[in-house]
């Protein structure tokens, strides 16, 4: 009711439950003509987080000039991240090739369901990247061990110097915050010439202003 009584167009829910934001859109539509505001959802738990994929996707087609037919791997805590899922759906349909690694307990039960490969070997997988989208540990969501310790996490995921040694040269390098320089990407690959880290958060800016413009003014008038 007092969303309502705000007369609010566009309601943008960051929420550590997943389906929140799909909540809260069925709670302010019934009723309305029009539908009720727009929802965004800028990240559900470990379900989604729609406009990092967006914005992830924009930087890897400035720096790659296509997305369709791409490959594209995944490193890191899969199980936790919202933008792992988000990332592989959107690639998947913009025609890509998604690989996901990482170690056994660190992938989602029902993961062989996604538009994805898995592997468990990241030097197999760099020679034939032309992204690498690396994930941080998301200790703050795990109640046990996943993992033996960090440093023999770093030695097997981990992006290090000699890892990106082992990337092409068009290969770009993608993260999206915050990053634990040292354990899941070193401090030297991370401010490296191949590294889209600054270009992301740039793009981060200008794919939400989108975002809001479309859903307040609508696709029509953006045609028109």
């Amino acid at each position: 009711m007092t969303l309502h009584a705000a007369g609010a167009d566009a309601l943008i829910i960051r929420h550590p439950a997943s389906g929140a934001a799909h909540l809260l859109a069925d709670w302010t539509a019934p009723g309305d003509e029009d539908g009720g505001p727009s929802v965004i959802n800028a990240g559900d738990g470990t379900h989604e987080h729609p406009t990092q994929a967006l914005l992830d996707a924009l930087t890897m087609r400035q720096r790659l000039g296509a997305i369709e037919g791409r490959r594209v791997v995944i490193v890191g805590d899969i199980l936790h991240s919202r933008v792992a899922r988000s990332n592989v759906m959107l690639l998947a349909t913009l025609g890509a090739e998604v690989v996901l690694v990482a170690p056994p307990t660190l992938l989602p039960v029902g993961v062989d369901s996604w538009p994805a490969t898995v592997s468990y070997d990241f030097d197999a997988e760099l020679p034939a990247a032309d992204a690498v989208l690396m994930l941080r540990v998301q200790a703050e969501r795990m109640n046990g061990g996943f993992f033996p310790s960090v440093r023999e996490y770093s030695v097997r995921y981990g992006l290090s110097d000699r890892r990106q040694a082992m990337l092409p040269g068009h290969a770009v390098v993608l993260h999206p915050g915050p990053m634990v320089r040292g354990m899941e990407i070193a401090s030297s690959v991370a401010d490296s010439s191949q590294s889209a880290v600054l270009q992301q958060v740039s793009n981060g800016v200008h794919v939400r202003m989108a975002v809001l413009f479309h859903v307040l003014v609508g696709a029509e008038d953006i045609a028109a």
